[in-house]
């Protein structure tokens, strides 16, 4: 018999390719889930049981110990990851990521190993970063235990300045209080280069948002030494003026030689959330909610998570925050990983503290501050809130509850709409589609700032990504040359000017992993008019440029940014020709914090781009690391060295390197807090003939309307008529505490 015979009947028993896409990245994506309870604690009895570590508890007192300070999953490499997700192949072994601090040695250590296969680990190699830089035992973020050791340090400072300090905030004190008690900030880099370990601390009003409550009183304590009794004090700044100890600041002080500045006696609670002023609104009433009338239209299974087409893995590294993994629309993947990689906050100002404040959030572990989050408020109460469990700084796996959200929304805009008028007082057609999209959610406090790190998914194909900055600004005391570096914000208070930046990896695969790059500008041409030769047109013309080396592909700010950044497969064509592609488009007020290969500026050489695509390499996992924060001056991880080789990028797989921010000058209206709108930005990942169509036309929450024979409308939609009431009935409900597990 005829062997095309069988045909239409084999096509019709093979499952689809876009349901078996479906089912494969769903048993992927567990290669990309945090570390559980389980495998964190494995991991840990597996290190400490291996007697040459000698590993002690992480809460140990002493510093001059060995212990673990960070733990987190460790990426597969991408071809092994593929293998699963594109082929159904078996997942790769899961390992750890662990960060061990060796204090107890002849030359003190930082070393990284990779521990497994998870569940039961039974085997670990040291990972290295690229360029086997070492890392300085200095550069280790900050533990609990060091701050319990700057914390007796300042309790001997401010008892030497009692009565000073007691004079100068009306009866605030720092040791032995129950009210009107002093707290700290401390400042980071710890130095101005490499191998040093001295912070520039400074005393504030422990009040509801202490961090606008400076006294002006600052310390430079060197603290490099693993024990605590050899710390020193280097510098005070007070009124303007140094002193080479506190010494000596309290004897001028008892000598009449220094004027205290004058503090107003007044209600502090300037700093707190508690409502003031006149309001015109209703208090009896709440205000709008969000509402899913007849149940939630995504799908979550742990950390794979599925709606409208869209399918992706998600998860919250410690060091760093938000990832998305296998990022796929009706199947077809469209980036392998879009995350969040660093955030930075560069200041200025007259105090010393103010002038060294650089912030690097991951060496605070800025993943790992990803906080409960209010319903109603953080996110919709509809939401599906997640815990998440993080290992740093500690020796048990600590619950984060309610730290990250999924919710659908509405946007209030619609996706799509037009009203065809017929010109005549009535119209030949209206159609519109609501714009819903899926959002998923995490917080980082890191200190005073807080980000609201958001994926959202659109109906059309469109992923943004966003970060929106709240939180207290970071203020300093007041001087009036510090007028040049910011805003007076209340009687003593100066708002000083900083600028974020925040850094995405997006490794885009468009219809593959073999994919180029181009970028598309205009330019006027001038010619004969065809159609009346004594004139001529003037218009604007496309021109492509496709951008075949790393460096070719690494726009500097301060130049001319293109219009439209494209990646595509040159291989394959939507049903018109063109090649598919995607392209990323930016909402972003970004610039350089610093000249180009200045001191600290070499740990962040990435912001000297708002985009740079290069090559993929599984030794490219990160553009920095925990330990930039305390070493940006020689960093492990160089972003620069990945454009250096400058590689070709003609049909490769690329990673395009974002990045977003803004200027904030503080002012007024930043107190008590810096509020989200106009500080938000990110970009979006845009179809550019990827589709033959927009994909959005699946959708059945369209709804068009025509008017009848006798002007009467008939609405053709194809969900139901009537959406139906239905709000929580739950009281508001908020915890906020975490605790080891």
């Amino acid at each position: 018999m005829n062997a095309l015979y069988f045909l239409p009947l084999l096509l019709f028993l093979s499952p689809p390719v876009c349901s078996r896409g479906r089912d494969w990245a769903h048993h992927g994506a567990p290669m990309f889930a945090d570390l559980s309870v389980r495998e964190m604690k494995a991991v840990r009895s597996y290190l400490h049981n291996i007697p040459e570590l000698r590993l002690t508890s992480a809460q140990n007192l002493i510093l001059k110990k060995n212990s673990i300070l960070l733990m987190e999953l460790h990426l597969p490499k991408k071809h092994e990851a593929l293998r699963s997700l594109d082929r159904g192949h078996a997942r790769p072994p899961r390992e750890a990521r662990v960060v061990v601090q060796f204090g107890n040695q002849t030359k003190p250590n930082i070393t990284e190993y990779i521990v497994g296969p998870l569940p039961s680990p039974n085997s670990h190699y040291v990972r290295t970063f690229k360029g086997n830089r070492p890392v300085r035992f200095e550069s280790r973020p900050i533990t609990r235990v060091e701050y319990e050791h700057v914390e007796v340090m300042l309790v001997e400072i401010a008892t030497k300045a009692k009565k000073l300090i007691e004079e100068l905030t009306g009866g605030y004190t720092y040791a032995n209080c129950t009210d009107r008690c002093l707290t700290f900030s401390d400042i980071a880099p710890r130095g101005l280069e490499p191998g040093e370990r001295r912070s520039w601390i400074m005393l504030q009003k422990f009040v509801e948002g202490y961090f606008i409550h400076p006294i002006g009183l600052e310390v430079l304590i060197n603290h490099q030494d693993l024990d605590p009794e050899k710390w020193t004090v280097q510098k005070i700044w007070f009124n303007s003026m140094y002193f080479d100890s506190i010494e000596e600041l309290v004897e001028k002080y008892e000598q009449g030689e220094i004027t205290l500045p004058t503090l107003p006696d007044e209600d502090d609670s300037y700093s707190t959330y508690i409502p003031r002023g006149h309001s015109h609104t209703p208090t009896d009433i709440h205000g709008p909610k969000l509402v899913e009338p007849q149940g939630r239209r995504y799908h979550l299974d742990r950390n794979f998570v599925e709606y409208a087409g869209w399918s992706f893995a998600y998860r919250v590294r410690s060091s760093a925050g938000l990832q998305v993994f296998d990022l796929r629309f009706n199947g077809e993947r469209i980036a392998y990983e879009i995350s969040l990689q660093e955030a930075i906050a560069f200041y200025a100002g007259d105090t010393p503290a103010a002038m060294q404040t650089k912030y690097i959030d991951a060496g605070w572990a800025m993943g790992s501050s990803s906080f409960e989050l209010a319903p109603g408020i953080d996110c919709p109460e509809i939401a599906t809130f997640v815990d998440l469990y993080h290992f740093f700084d500690t020796d048990k796996p600590v619950q984060h509850k309610n730290a990250l959200c999924v919710f659908e929304m509405t946007t209030g805009m619609p996706l799509r709409r037009h009203f065809n008028s017929n010109f005549s007082g009535g119209y030949n057609f209206y159609a519109g589609l609501e714009n819903s999209v899926l959002v998923v959610r995490t917080t980082s406090t890191v200190y005073n700032y807080d980000y609201i790190w958001d994926f959202l998914f659109y109906q059309n194909g469109v992923v943004e990504v966003r970060v929106s900055a709240t939180g207290y600004i970071h203020a300093t005391f007041f001087t009036p040359n510090g007028l040049n570096y910011g805003t007076k914000v209340f009687h003593y208070v100066l708002g000083n000017l900083h600028t974020h930046l925040v850094h995405y990896k997006v490794d885009l695969d468009i219809a593959g992993r073999e994919n180029s790059f181009e970028t598309i500008d205009l330019k006027y041409v001038n010619f004969t008019n065809p159609w009346s030769p004594e004139h001529f047109i003037v218009q604007s013309k496309l021109v492509r440029t496709e951008r075949k080396t790393e460096k070719s592909a690494a726009f500097r700010f301060g130049k001319k940014f293109p219009r439209y950044t494209h990646f595509y497969n040159p291989t394959e064509k939507n049903k018109w020709g063109h090649n598919k592609g995607y392209r990323i488009q930016f909402n972003s007020h970004a610039h350089s914090v610093l000249p180009r290969g200045w001191r600290e500026e070499n740990g962040i050489s990435w912001a000297r781009y708002p985009l740079a695509v290069t090559r993929h390499k599984d030794s490219e996992v990160s553009s920095s690391s925990i330990f930039t924060q305390n070493d940006p001056w020689e960093p492990a991880v160089s972003f620069e060295d990945y454009i250096r080789n400058n590689e070709d990028l003609v049909k490769q797989d690329l990673v395009a390197w974002v990045t977003v921010g803004f200027l904030h000058v503080p002012h007024s209206e930043d107190i008590p807090n810096t509020a989200t709108p106009g500080n938000a930005v990110g970009f979006f990942l845009r179809p550019f003939n990827f589709f033959d169509e927009d994909p959005s036309l699946s959708s059945r929450s369209t709804v068009i309307v025509r008017p009848g024979p006798d002007r009467e409308p008939i609405v053709q939609r194809w969900t139901p008529a009537t959406v139906g009431h239905c709000v929580t009935d739950k009281p508001f409900f908020y915890n906020g505490t975490y605790a080891e597990v």
